[in-house]
């Protein structure tokens, strides 16, 4: 285990109060400049700032460690809640490395969060902050655009795409049935880059997805990966997309994602790999026969919504989120199947560090009610004027790597669009 943690000695970090707030106004727009912690999806969510403790974590261990210091800093507080509702009283921010074991999970407990659920808002503060007094910040204005440079990151197109070809040669031979590839792209600015601007415009822009922050990665994932409200689990699964058109054209690929063979078969292997992980936790769990599209802004997904209950207790008791987190991560939409195959594919071809790009991110409360997506869409802020950005694609057999260059890019102008306002 590799460990930081960090938590003020002082008593009063010990009480934590939360109470109504439903004038709060938007989340975002309660967001400092520095520090901003978010998961918001129409409107609703967390908010959250400051550090009230904090946690680095990495090796085999790093979530069951995770676990276990969130019960431990959680035990003694002195915690008055007059809301009650999942995210309300204290809260845990995670972005989780794609690869918990060799990357770094970082965990942030914020100083104060503001909520809002079904249109109940709420703030929590620790310590001596009061939780009445937390007001809007005011965002600058809006100023030039910004003149914005691109370079390739790890890889270049002409070397990922033969990347591509190289990985479904490897399926054709059947060493694997899918692998996730991603690319970075890196961008820097001319001005210093406002986490809140490119959170609101995200939020605006994609209001479907949720909407994230956690210690400097920040974007809209589109994916859910686990939600528990007591012992209800939840999921969205995505896998399989197709570009936006014009007009009928716009008809034509929607009717082209539903119908494709080849997107149908990679979208069954992602919910398959998730049902497989969560079915020894659960007493009930359903997935759909048929996926859905999702219509996003600049992409259309096939989506399935995967329901269950969890198991009172097992052998080791009942399973925390966390726990759970580990076992379903990662799911063959972000890794492949099999997983310990593709990921080894990943390590040799993708020519990257992922970082906590495609890992879990989202939240944990004290009750073990949270939410967590996959860090999607998103990019890495790279000192205070640049970013690196992050898109991948399920390579399975018949996949055109011309055809997923081509997703990147549709991926990757999720964020693009942010950037340049």
């Amino acid at each position: 285990m590799t460990a930081a943690a960090l938590t003020s000695p002082d008593a009063p970090a010990r009480t934590v109060s939360t109470v109504r707030a439903d004038a709060a106004g938007e989340l975002l727009g309660l967001l400092p400049a520095d520090g901003a912690l978010s998961w918001v999806r129409h409107g609703e969510g967390l908010v959250g700032w400051g550090e009230a403790a904090r946690l680095e974590v990495s090796g085999p261990t790093a979530l069951a460690d995770a676990a276990r210091w969130w019960a431990e800093y959680t035990a003694d507080l002195d915690v008055d809640d007059e809301i009650g509702l999942p995210g309300s009283g204290p809260v845990l921010f995670a972005s989780i490395a794609f690869d918990p074991t060799a990357g770094t999970s970082v965990f942030v407990v914020p100083e104060v969060v503001v909520g809002r659920r079904d249109g109940v808002g709420w703030v929590t503060a620790t310590g001596a902050i009061d939780p009445r007094a937390v007001a809007a910040v005011d965002l600058p204005d809006e100023g030039p655009a910004l003149r914005l440079r691109y370079a390739d990151g790890a890889l270049d197109p002409a070397t990922w795409c033969a990347a591509v070809a190289d990985a479904v040669q490897r399926i054709t031979a059947g060493d694997l049935a899918k692998v996730v590839l991603a690319r970075d792209l890196l961008v820097s600015a001319d001005a210093p880059l406002d986490p809140r601007r490119l959170l609101r415009r995200l939020a605006d822009r994609f209001p479907d997805c949720w909407t994230f922050s956690v210690d400097g990665l920040l974007g809209a994932t589109p994916e859910l990966l686990l939600r528990r409200t007591g012992r209800e689990l939840s999921a969205r699964v995505l896998a399989g997309t197709a570009p936006r058109g014009a007009g009928a054209e716009d008809e034509r690929l929607a009717a082209g994602l539903i119908g494709s063979a080849k997107d149908r078969a990679e979208h069954e292997l992602a919910v398959d790999s998730l049902v497989r992980a969560l079915e020894p936790y659960c007493t009930r769990l359903t997935a759909p026969a048929e996926p859905e599209l999702l219509t996003l802004a600049n992409v259309r997904h096939l989506a399935s919504d995967v329901v269950g209950t969890q198991r009172r207790s097992g052998s080791r008791g009942r399973a925390g989120l966390l726990e759970l987190v580990g076992a379903v991560h990662p799911t063959a939409a972000v890794c492949g199947t099999p997983t310990p195959d593709a990921a080894a594919l990943i390590a040799e071809l993708e020519g990257m560090d992922r970082g906590r790009y495609a890992g879990p991110v989202g939240w944990l409360d004290a009750r073990g009610d949270g939410e967590f997506g996959l860090a999607l869409r998103c990019a890495e802020l790279t000192g205070s004027n640049g970013a690196r950005l992050f898109a991948g694609c399920g390579i399975v057999a018949g996949s055109d790597p011309v055809a997923e260059l081509a997703e990147t890019q549709s991926k990757f102008a999720a964020f693009q669009a942010a950037l340049e306002g």
